[in-house]
């Protein structure tokens, strides 16, 4: 797979992603909705990752740290806000974690939540086309 490949991939990726969490938020799986959300978000930064390094991106899932190695601008809300991204991914994953994220997960919080990474997922391709 060549550069203009592997970005297509993971933007392409991201967009059939960003369709299904949309759908879950629709069907109030509010939980399932940030985890997807998450890697919307992710797969994005792999996009950005692989444009900035020619590189395949590396196997993880932490959004700073991909973030950190692109050639991103981030602000340091942008920063504070994939950290707080990274919880849908970590929390949803674990039974321990499970329980207490599916009650935290109120129409409300991820409301809140998801309309934050649709706008950051809207910045990041804006950013993408430059």
């Amino acid at each position: 797979m060549d550069k203009k490949e592997r970005i297509e991939y993971w933007l392409n990726s991201a967009a059939h992603d960003f369709d299904v969490a949309e759908t879950l938020f629709n069907n109030k799986k509010y939980d399932w909705c940030l985890f997807i959300g998450h890697l919307v978000i992710e797969k994005v930064l792999k996009a950005f990752y692989a444009r900035d390094t020619s590189q395949a991106p590396p196997l993880i899932h932490n959004l700073v740290r991909l973030a950190e190695n692109t050639t991103l601008s981030l602000s340091d809300e942008q920063k504070q806000l994939l950290g707080e991204i990274n919880r849908f991914n970590i929390e949803i994953r674990y039974p321990d974690y499970k329980h207490v994220i599916y009650k935290l997960c109120t129409k409300e919080f991820t409301e809140e939540y998801f309309t934050k990474i649709k706008e950051l997922y809207k910045w990041l391709l804006s950013q993408m086309k430059q």
